[in-house]
């Protein structure tokens, strides 16, 4: 069976757990104890040297890490990854762009914000921040318009990825309802088969307030 490191807060997490119920996969879930340090132990570093979740694991010990490679490789030969080699690139762009866009600002202010430490972050750097993800949800929302999920391919990995974090904005105090393309595509994703409707707070970790190692 497959191994799934996991932390229950983590929207990275949640992409592939989302995944996992689209496809009605069970898989066996370790859950690291990220800021109690596990994630720095030398024999889960050995699993993934950034010492982050999520990490899967293969039958045969190998493990993959990274929340997008992960779905990749789940999504093969599903109707969530289109075979056609130009959907697939853009696909792939949408998580590339999540990545960049997403990951690295509207996922840090969430974070900051319901863990307590937004008051610990540099004032320029959390109004970088948000300066960002106010012009991610702008780009997302033209894109959108007029489009039912983010390529011609249907709903897919590229939706999961995306969904992830942006469906979460409002706890990154950024007001979805004004992308109204955006929140629209939001409720599509919702009503997905399978969809997993399960967001764990941090408030349900006593250690989130600490700094990752």
């Amino acid at each position: 069976m497959l191994t799934l490191y996991d932390y229950g807060p983590s929207q990275n997490g949640y992409k592939v757990r989302l995944l996992l119920s689209h496809l009605h996969l069970d898989v066996r879930v370790h859950e690291v104890r990220i800021f109690d340090g596990e994630g720095q132990r030398p024999e889960y570093l050995a699993r993934n040297p950034t010492g982050r979740i999520p990490v899967l694991e293969l039958e045969d010990g190998r493990t993959l890490a990274e929340s997008n490679a992960i779905l990749f490789y789940l999504a093969q030969g599903s109707r969530y990854l289109s075979r056609d080699p130009w959907i697939q690139a853009q696909q792939l762009r949408w998580m590339f762009w999540e990545e960049d866009f997403v990951q690295n600002a509207l996922a840090s202010l969430r974070y900051w914000m319901q863990t307590g430490k937004l008051a610990r972050r540099p004032a320029e750097v959390v109004s970088e921040r948000r300066a960002t993800s106010e012009t991610s949800l702008r780009i997302l929302d033209t894109w959108l318009t007029g489009r039912e999920f983010l390529t011609e391919g249907g709903y897919s990995i590229a939706d999961m990825s995306v969904f992830a974090y942006v469906s979460r904005a409002d706890e990154a105090g950024l007001a979805l309802s004004d992308h109204p393309a955006v929140a629209a595509w939001v409720e599509r994703v919702r009503t997905q088969p399978g969809f997993l409707d399960r967001v764990i707070p941090y408030a349900t970790d006593p250690s989130s307030s600490r700094e990752l190692g």
